[in-house]
């Protein structure tokens, strides 16, 4: 087993070993990327009856999409108000929309294929930092009003008889939302692929592409795929491998740790629902309490691509802080992964030449946006559906390199600094 130490993997569902790629292969389509935006695009070409290969440099789920929050929701990191200034309101209708429709995809293949990624609990609670119950109200029916998201306002009486914390104030409770085991998911989301025809390799990087007599040829160590469609998921590991698609994103890491089980009084001491737990700031904690009393918990962002040291104790002081009736419970697993960020902060979904297409940038809120670009590009390919051109004004904006990088950790500290502010010293938006 290859994939990095998490609970998840702690916890995966056994599954066979796929083979490497060795040789030529034909096909339709070859997706390079074995994340969940990779196999989302995969499942729906195969779905469709086109002949499809994913070349996976490691195994499928390794990178973000095994080893996130596992909380599965509409909307993009981009927030709904600045998605509406970008592109009006009917547009920003149109995108939210494709969210919501893949949220219900999720679930509806889940069954389907009847998918080991449970226990699947339903609800999230989005919790404010801020003693502004004024801007939780006006947030709850603007998303009722522009896009039909129906929130139950939780005053913080309400809040605090279930989430023990003075760190909290009112929130909104979110029923269509859910929480999975996403590693297993992903896994889910490969073999259903294959039961529907795709072939998947493993621990096949892509060393190189080009275009030769119309095809796209794929090549990695040991063999090459030749096919009409190239699709690039490669999300925050992509490297050099395509210099423009490198060029648009920052490769941001995310934190999680597992506790031990702390027992069952004692998690009811400090978290009361087995929802899915965030708060309203820029880069919030996320966290959920698992049914044998373990609490998974992630938060902060940095451009940093190596774990940081104390990794474990850092995460445990952030969950102390809201719930310091917890000290002394033990961190059993700490975790970090890449996801892939644009400037603009939505996915990045197009063709950047005849027959090649990228599928990236879905960085904080990946369990639904992979599916709804998969989709796109898998109804793109094979019956010519124009939608993924909603995606259009969110193209391939370049990060600025090591500058980029070095911008994007400012801008996070900047937004950390105006988070505390307005904790401390008044209301905001």
């Amino acid at each position: 087993m290859q994939y990095i130490e998490s609970y998840y993997r702690d916890t995966v569902s056994p599954g066979g070993v796929r083979p490497t790629l060795d040789g030529h292969v034909d096909a339709d389509v070859c997706v390079v990327g074995g994340g969940l935006a990779g196999l989302a695009t995969a499942l729906g070409l195969s779905e469709r009856g086109m002949r499809v290969v994913v070349l996976e440099a490691r195994q499928v789920g390794w990178g973000a999409s095994g080893r996130n929050g596992g909380f599965v929701g509409s909307g993009f990191s981009l927030s709904p108000r600045d998605l509406i200034a970008r592109v009006g309101l009917p547009h920003a209708r149109e995108l939210h929309g494709l969210t919501r429709d893949a949220v219900a995809l999720v679930r509806e293949r889940i069954e389907h294929y009847r998918m080991d990624c449970g226990p699947i609990i339903d609800g999230s609670l989005n919790v404010s930092w801020f003693q502004d119950r004024d801007a939780v109200l006006r947030y709850r029916d603007f998303l009722a009003e522009n896009f039909g998201e129906q929130r139950e306002f939780w005053p913080r009486e309400s809040v605090r008889e279930v989430l023990h914390s003075a760190r909290y104030y009112d929130a909104l409770f979110a029923a269509d939302r859910f929480q999975f085991h996403p590693l297993n998911y992903s896994r889910g989301m490969a073999a259903a692929a294959e039961l529907c025809g795709a072939t998947i390799f493993e621990q096949s990087p892509v060393k190189k592409l080009e275009t030769q007599d119309a095809h796209h040829l794929v090549h990695t160590a040991a063999g090459h795929v030749r096919a009409d469609h190239v699709v690039m998921t490669c999300g925050g590991y992509i490297g050099g491998l395509q210099r423009r698609l490198s060029a648009a994103i920052v490769p941001v890491a995310t934190y999680m740790i597992a506790t031990e089980p702390v027992g069952g009084k004692r998690l009811r001491g400090a978290i009361g629902v087995p929802y899915a737990i965030a708060d309203n700031r820029f880069a919030s904690d996320y966290y959920r309490a698992l049914a044998d009393t373990r609490i998974l918990w992630g938060g902060r962002i940095s451009a940093r691509r190596s774990e940081p040291a104390k990794l474990a104790r850092f995460m445990l002081a952030d969950l102390l802080k809201v719930y310091p009736q917890l000290q002394g419970v033990r961190v059993e697993s700490a975790w970090y992964g890449l996801m892939s960020y644009a400037v603009h902060k939505m996915p990045q979904v197009g063709q950047l030449s005849p027959g090649f297409w990228y599928a990236m940038g879905f960085g904080g809120s990946g369990m639904g946006t992979t599916t709804a670009a998969g989709e796109r590009v898998a109804a793109a390919i094979a019956e010519q559906d124009d939608r993924y051109r909603l995606f259009a004004p969110f193209g391939l904006t370049p990060t600025g390199g090591v500058l980029g990088v070095i911008a994007a950790q400012l801008s996070y500290w900047n937004f950390q600094v105006r988070d505390a502010m307005r904790a401390r010293f008044g209301k905001g938006q």
